[in-house]
């Protein structure tokens, strides 16, 4: 929750059995800040200490989330590793591990950890038209916030590789048709149609749900989202210290195109 004279970029709105997490920072994006992501794990902390049965994340404005803001980036002397273990990457596993069902409603861009947040969730609707990828290979950076876990198993290795080395992005329509998502509708049903989801699963056996998660966790793959979140560190880290990170955030600063040099 925002301090007295912190601007409010999170919202939280408990209705009955249904809590909705709402971005609201529209005229940046939805783009994560350091403010922000405190503000989501202080709401978070309040979702779990509701008597709530079911979480929806969404978000106000034209995108979801265009990932991290880059304004408070400081290529040449930032810590890739030290910003997703510290302030990114607990965000991605507090809402994985909420209790309680969780639904992402993604409109417009759904970039980097934006996007790492909404595959957090369990279910994830799209808008037909909305904007999907980790666009990383822009500015050098790596793929992060639990991307290479949710693109390799709901894609396959050949898919994933492409869209890391491409930087692509995946319209809604696409993203539901490869099963990255759980489907997509047009941008004006969005909210209803996901909401509507959510309730349904508030009502059902919550503490049976629970059990299904945690088993599902464990079937999904030889490496836990945990395991994948410390190697993206770690690579983030290392990618974080190289000439063509430096580049490739000053060029999107600048509002360039970068020029890599592979070292």
């Amino acid at each position: 929750m925002a301090g007295a004279d912190s601007p409010r970029l999170v919202r939280l709105v408990i209705d009955d059995s249904l809590a909705e997490i709402v971005l609201d920072r529209p005229e940046k994006l939805n783009a994560m800040n350091t403010a922000m992501v405190e503000q989501l794990m202080a709401e978070l902390a309040a979702v779990e200490n509701a008597p709530v049965r079911c979480l929806l994340v969404r978000a106000e404005g034209r995108a979801f989330c265009a990932g991290r803001d880059l304004a408070e980036a400081e290529p040449g002397t930032e810590d890739g590793e030290a910003i997703l273990r510290d302030v990114f990457h607990p965000l991605m596993r507090r809402v994985a591990a909420m209790a309680v069902p969780t639904f992402a409603a993604v409109q417009g861009a759904c970039l980097g950890a934006g996007l790492g947040l909404a595959l957090a969730c369990d279910v994830v609707y799209v808008a037909d038209d909305a904007r999907i990828g980790s666009p990383f290979a822009r500015i050098g950076a790596v793929p992060d916030s639990g991307s290479h876990a949710a693109l390799v198993r709901r894609l396959g290795r050949h898919r994933a590789l492409e869209l890391i080395y491409t930087g692509r992005m995946l319209s809604g329509q696409e993203a539901a048709a490869l099963g990255l998502v759980n489907g997509s509708v047009p941008a004006a049903e969005l909210l209803e149609h996901t909401r509507r989801a959510a309730r349904a699963a508030s009502a059902g056996p919550t503490a049976a749900f629970r059990e299904s998660k945690r088993i599902v966790e464990l079937v999904g793959g030889v490496l836990t989202v945990d395991q994948v979140l410390d190697l993206e560190a770690g690579a983030q880290g290392r990618a974080s210290r190289t000439a063509d990170y430096r580049e490739g955030i000053t060029a999107f600063q600048e509002k360039r195109e970068p020029r890599f040099e592979g070292r």
